[in-house]
């Protein structure tokens, strides 16, 4: 049988369907038939698209980083003032909220690092991107005359990834101690104590 013409909408809405499903009821538990489900499609027709679950998963992840990644790179090159950047950099890079189904499923990724190279080389990629996103606006703040760090960019940027990461897993891990806004707040004051403020 040939595949259809509208191979890529339909591996999209799989891993729409695929990130639906993960943020309700989590990674370790998922199916080829839960996804199945939800797209309402059989078993069957996902392995026409896609060789077994993992190779799905894979699919998924990748998009995922690719969203979150280029959705923020995107809101930070509206704007030209670097504190305004920082701000947006810390917002983006936050879930909306414990029901953010593609930040939980991002989270749950990191456990299947060391289960696989390409799942290896998918958390690094994030962690990379992450990183740049942060240094680039600093790097853009310091020439700017904005920001007068009191150490170097790159552990300043470390820092920040390793917060937004922290605070992102509480967050969609349902901790009522910390919310969006009290973790975004932290972290504006975590770089403006380090000499970096945001607007």
């Amino acid at each position: 049988m040939a595949r259809t013409k509208n191979q890529a909408q339909r591996r999209e809405a799989l891993i729409a369907a695929t990130l639906q499903t993960v943020g309700e009821s989590g990674l370790r538990s998922l199916s080829l038939a839960d996804v199945a489900r939800r797209a309402g499609l059989t078993r069957g027709a996902i392995l026409y698209y896609y060789d077994d679950l993992d190779d799905l998963l894979v699919e998924t992840h990748r998009a995922g980083v690719a969203r979150f990644c280029d959705r923020r790179d995107e809101v930070i090159a509206a704007l030209a003032d670097p504190r305004e950047q920082l701000r947006a950099a810390i917002r983006e890079g936050l879930p909306s909220g414990p029901d953010d189904a593609l930040m939980r499923l991002l989270y749950e990724f990191d456990v299947l690092a060391g289960t696989s190279q390409i799942h290896d080389e998918l958390v690094e990629n994030l962690y990379t991107r992450q990183l740049r996103i942060y240094r680039e606006v600093l790097e853009s703040g310091v020439a700017a005359g904005a920001f007068t760090p009191t150490i170097p960019l790159e552990q300043l940027a470390m820092n920040l990834v390793a917060l937004e990461d922290a605070y992102g897993l509480h967050i969609v891990g349902g901790n009522s101690l910390i919310d969006v806004a009290s973790a975004e707040s932290a972290m504006r004051a975590a770089a403006a104590g380090l000499g970096a403020p945001p607007s």
